[in-house]
């Protein structure tokens, strides 16, 4: 079974108190479901349309774990406390 990352690309912070707050509970979350935050942070260099943003790297043993993990009540609890704090996209993509 391929490994797969869960990639975070944060667009917008619009308040990092509650981005603090939220990592607090999501990484807990995420590492109780099998994740491993490989990266995070800001990128080092952009080319194209990059954005110079926050950006989050996490392994996952399969797309259904990250997928799962997602849907965990742990994780869920900590998208509440997240709200609309940041404009970002999430990407779960299998490794080649």
């Amino acid at each position: 079974m391929a490994k797969a990352y869960w990639i975070a690309m944060y667009h917008e912070v619009k308040n990092p108190e509650a981005l603090a707050e939220y990592a607090k509970l999501s990484g807990p979350a995420i590492k109780a479901a099998g994740g491993r935050i490989l990266a995070r942070g800001m990128p080092a260099k952009t080319y194209d349309n990059g954005l110079d943003q926050r950006t989050v790297l996490i392994e996952f043993d399969s797309v259904a774990a990250a997928i799962a993990a997602h849907a965990s009540p742990a994780y869920q609890e900590s998208l509440k406390v997240l709200g609309d704090a940041v404009v970002r996209d999430i990407r779960i993509i299998e490794a080649a």
